[in-house]
């Protein structure tokens, strides 16, 4: 029985996702095919046909995990100390460069995008009249950094990288 949670079908689920993670790596989505995907894993076509539509839905689906891991990577995230969040996230990112390398080759479309943001602080700081521009601006701009390190085989180390981040932040 195919049941949404049974220990086979995630163990099949985990398969197409790591060998989709895997081709990412070398392939736009478009140029990826089911076909691929279950040489790959030697899994049926209708197992993938039962988790996902398509190869986008694959793909949304997998944004959104990733998505949820790095959430949960700054639940017990100090607000009040951003430079240890700063360089937990940069330490983390290091670590798993092809998992970010992939979530951002996933969001073709930018809208989703990683972001950790204490609007708290920011109201502190006086920013809440405009604070919905500034969260937007503070987000795209973290992004940025973070792409450009990833392509870049992230040579500075997490503590240059926690450092740019706060002199960046600090001389808006």
């Amino acid at each position: 029985m195919n049941v949404k949670n049974n220990k086979r079908r995630r163990e099949s689920q985990e398969k197409i996702e790591k060998a989709f993670i895997e081709l990412l790596q070398t392939r736009e989505i478009k140029d990826i095919t089911v076909s691929d995907l279950i040489k790959m894993t030697e899994l049926n076509r209708s197992t993938f046909y039962a988790n996902y539509i398509d190869i986008f839905d694959l793909a949304d689906k997998t944004r959104e995990k990733l998505e949820n891991d790095f959430g949960k990577l700054f639940a017990d995230y100090d607000y009040f100390n951003e430079h240890t969040g700063a360089l937990k996230m940069f330490r983390h990112i290091k670590e798993n460069q092809i998992f970010y390398k992939t979530y951002f080759k996933l969001c073709y479309d930018e809208k989703h995008l990683i972001s950790i943001y204490d609007t708290e602080r920011a109201k502190k700081e006086h920013i809440d009249s405009n604070l919905k521009y500034h969260i937007e601006f503070f987000r795209n701009g973290l992004n940025a950094i973070i792409k450009l390190w990833i392509a870049e085989g992230c040579k500075e180390s997490p503590e240059e990288m926690a450092e740019v981040l706060k002199q960046e932040y600090r001389r808006r």
